[in-house]
């Protein structure tokens, strides 16, 4: 299914030869983190290679007498045959993946994601959500693991920043234009370029596919710009994120719906679909839908079948981020949908509410992922808890620890981050392939094959590149707001290639502080112009277009570096992306990071220092609240939540001067004879060899594979033989619950008290409920640092003169008091995952008789 564009016909037929294979190399976006190919393409054309990193765009511009010359250059045709073969036996190896699960029954994962952040050749991302999409799709390819994504072509991405000379945010949409950008169109088995169409009211509306290579991994885009679309309909991917609800809904349905045909049209076989936030929830939908009209059954029963294979990865941390649609945009666009589901409408808009019943109630794309995912994941450990809470209202009665989220805590994808000089070292120590394993040894490697000196010589490597690169993009800016020649010359004296060097980069939003470090200007003046150890600063950072509250902090950063006496110690970098990003990440020599805590799910770009040997000075918040020890980095904040942001704000201020000014810029001026800071070089060596592993997204992949792919795959296998026996199964058992439940009670707490052992028994009333379809539970919160206790009591003998009513029984160890027990009794069946597919619940709520045998009294 896969379309490679030809080279231009009219070419000779050696140089079309050529064309076809040095566009095929460049089209694999894998030459975005491998750089491997970098001096060929180089050779190529210097000056564009410069300008624009981007192979796929140069070849746009070889003239004919160009591509002749190489084709008589023989070291250029040998390198381009080497890096030929090495390409090709980068796809034929299995990797680490099919090293390890060579019998695995996971035979593809489909990864849908509104962003995809793979480089500045393909800008289809805003944010740190696509980054991270990209990253995952990237690692997979290195790991061998069998992904597809499934995204959307945008017309225009997310915006570009310029800043004008009063210090304003201005917003700029450059057109994508398909024939710049390394993507071809796909063709359908019968040669025509492949679509799909999604009904919408009064019409159909088409979707062009578009295939990005990455790696061994291929990445399908939709794209509504199709002649045959109206205007309107065009416009479903004009822009990333587009303007007004009804777009971004469209967009949902493109997305999930739209995606899964894709797939389908394409032939590939999806276990598990993995939703990168609830923008794609639909597929859930469309997936049992397909399912359904394959096996001829009724939608509940698809859905049984397919949800199993389904798992949603949350990034959100306050319920305000979930996208909600208006009931009735969801009527007007799915009512039809619905009829092919053979489900009311209502009760199709009812899946994506916290309370079915409450006709007025919003449309939550997060509520649908959890009604038709049975795994679902937060991005950290504590973003895990944080779900809990949000998630917790469609779980009425039952415990917040268990809530149905897990967690998976982000990671980068390493190479795509790392300098030449940390690449350099870390093979070295460690060995070429060492992300592409499983990343065993990698702690061992860096601390004890890379000496202190070593270290310290690439971190000034780093750190003078990253200097170089700021006053060459610091003059281009200054440039284009129109300043003086004098003022532009300033830049060349900007910053210092042997000073500390803090940086602070990302989306300026108020729950960030982007503002924290200026809340004392003076402060901050002194610590960057203090004589012996000078401290610089690089900040860069975007706000939302309609974030007034965000551009007035650009203003704000902006009215600082314009002072004479800090122009040299502090730069602003307009347009923050992926390529301004990598610099930062490589030379910076501290990471500030300062959310308010815990509005930070994850937060990744603290991760992308850690291969180069830069430190964090973070919030606990995210990633940083698990990854925090003295000996790798500092921290702000003491771990908690609270109540008066204004208060503790003006405390964490406070406490971010003293620590700069007291620890970390001491530290790193605090130098031997040989002009090393060992202690300095200490923490680099320990964040580099615990963290770097644990936080890339080797890591994070083998976590996804092993806690959560593999598990799915095999229940939605097991699920879906035979027509759906087994969905069809679970579907009747579920039924039968909710028939009956209104039936089940509780009655007659009895403790017996030994005087070394403790029993419950409990009479329970099934009505028509199966005893084998519940357990009935001794349920008992965590006490202190422990887990809650569960334990399953055991069905005794009947009750007399009762129908399906038994005496249930369950020892207890003494260390806890009774009264910490409580009876419950909730659904079960050993293929259904509780409470995620199935959340009914009744407690014990009265009072237990003690009984104390005669040893006792």
């Amino acid at each position: 299914m896969r379309f490679e564009p030809s080279p231009l016909h009219t070419l000779p037929t050696g140089l079309r030869a050529l064309a076809g294979r040095v566009s095929f190399l460049a089209r694999d976006l894998r030459w975005t983190w491998s750089h491997a190919g970098d001096e060929l393409w180089k050779h190529i054309d210097p000056q564009l290679w410069e300008q624009t990193g981007n192979p796929h765009v140069m070849l746009q511009s070889l003239t004919r007498e160009r591509l002749a010359a190489l084709d008589a250059d023989a070291p250029f045709k040998a390198r381009l045959q080497q890096l030929a073969e090495a390409h090709a036996e980068y796809c034929r190896q299995p990797g680490w993946y099919g090293e390890t699960y060579p019998q695995a029954e996971l035979k593809r994962v489909a990864y849908f994601s509104m962003e995809f952040g793979l480089g500045e050749a393909l800008p289809l991302y805003a944010g740190g959500l696509g980054i991270l999409a990209g990253d995952y799709l990237k690692a997979a390819s290195d790991l061998g693991v069998p992904v597809v994504g499934v995204g959307l072509l945008y017309q225009e991405g997310y915006f570009r920043q310029t800043v004008d000379h009063d210090g304003r945010q201005l917003e700029f949409y450059p057109y994508n234009d398909p024939t710049s950008i390394p993507i071809a169109p796909v063709q359908s088995a019968s040669g025509a370029w492949l679509q799909v169409s999604l009904q919408l009211p009064g019409r159909p509306v088409h979707f062009r596919v578009w295939q990005a290579r990455v790696g061994r991994v291929d990445l399908y885009l939709l794209d509504s710009n199709a002649p045959l679309n109206s205007p309107s309909d065009r416009g479903i991917t004009s822009k990333l994120y587009g303007d007004g609800g009804e777009t971004r809904l469209l967009q949902e349905i493109a997305l999930g719906i739209g995606g899964w045909r894709v797939l389908e049209a394409l032939g590939l076989e999806i276990d598990v679909c993995h939703l990168n936030e609830g923008h794609a929830a639909l597929v859930g939908l469309e997936r049992a839908r397909s399912f359904m009209e394959r096996h001829q059954v009724d939608f509940q029963t698809a859905l049984w079948a397919t949800r199993a294979g389904n798992v949603f990865t949350t990034h959100t941390p306050v319920a305000a981020g979930f996208d909600r649609f208006d009931p009735a945009l969801l009527l007007k666009y799915g009512r039809q949908y619905a009829e092919r589901l053979g489900v009311d409408p209502q009760a199709l808009v009812a899946l994506a509410r916290s309370d079915t019943a409450a006709v007025g109630e919003p449309f939550n794309m997060a509520y649908l992922a959890m009604r038709t995912c049975s795994t679902v994941n937060g991005v950290s450990r504590l973003h895990g808890e944080v779900s809990r809470s949000l998630f917790q209202v469609l779980y009425p009665r039952w415990p917040r620890g268990e809530v149905p989220v897990t967690h998976v805590t982000n990671g980068v994808h390493v190479p795509s981050w790392d300098s030449p000089w940390a690449d350099e070292a870390w093979t070295r120590a460690a060995g070429k392939e060492r992300w592409r394993r499983g990343g065993e040894g990698l702690a061992e490697a860096i601390l004890q094959n890379v000496s202190d000196e070593a270290l310290w010589a690439f971190r000034g490597r780093e750190r003078a590149d990253l200097v170089g690169y700021a006053r060459r993009r610091l003059a281009l800016h200054l440039g284009q707001r129109g300043e003086d020649a004098g003022t532009i010359a300033l830049a060349d004296q900007a910053l210092d290639p042997n000073a500390f060097t803090l940086g602070f980069a990302r989306r300026f939003a108020e729950y960030k502080r982007p503002d924290l470090l200026l809340r004392d200007p003076q402060r901050l003046l002194r610590l960057l112009t203090r004589p012996g150890r000078p401290v610089q600063l690089i900040v860069a950072g975007k706000a939302h277009p309609r974030d007034e509250r965000g551009k007035q902090f650009v203003q704000t950063w902006m009215a600082f570096v314009r002072r004479p006496e800090v122009r040299a110690r502090v730069v602003f970098l307009e347009d923050y992306d992926i390529a301004l990003a990598q610099e930062l990440v490589q030379g910076v020599d501290v990471w500030l990071n300062t959310p308010r805590r815990p509005w930070e799910a994850c937060g990744t770009s603290g991760m992308k220092v850690l291969v180069n040997g830069g430190l964090n000075l973070s919030e606990l918040d995210g990633w940083w609240a698990e990854a925090y020890a003295p000996e790798v980095g500092w921290a702000l904040g003491d771990g908690r939540e609270h109540a008066d942001p204004q208060v503790w704000d003006a405390r964490e201020a406070e406490q971010l001067y003293r620590l700069l000014e007291d620890e970390v810029v001491p530290l790193f001026y605090a130098r031997d004879p040989d002009g090393i800071p060992r202690d300095w070089v200490r923490r680099m060596r320990a964040s580099m060899a615990r963290l770097a592993p644990q936080f890339s997204a080797t890591r994070m992949l083998r976590e996804y594979i092993e806690q959560l792919y593999l598990p799915a795959a095999r229940a939605v296998r097991a699920r879906g033989t035979q027509d759906g026996r087994l969905g069809r199964e679970l579907c009747e058992w579920d039924g039968r619950l909710h028939r009956h439940w209104q039936n089940v009670h509780l009655a007659n707490l009895v403790v017996h008290e030994g005087p070394d052992s403790r029993r419950f028994e409990l009479q329970v009333y099934l009505g028509e409920i199966s005893t084998t379809a519940v357990q009935v539970q001794l349920y008992a919160d965590a006490a202190g640092d422990g887990a809650p206790l569960c334990i399953v009591m055991q069905r005794g003998e009947g009750i007399p003169g009762t129908s399906n009513g038994y005496l249930y029984r369950a020892p207890t160890d003494l260390q806890r008091p009774h009264t910490d027990f409580t009876p419950r009794i909730v659904p079960f069946h050993p293929d259904a995952h509780i409470p995620v597919e199935n959340h009914l619940i009744t407690w014990w709520s009265g009072r237990a008789q003690v009984s104390r045998d005669a040893a006792t009294r």
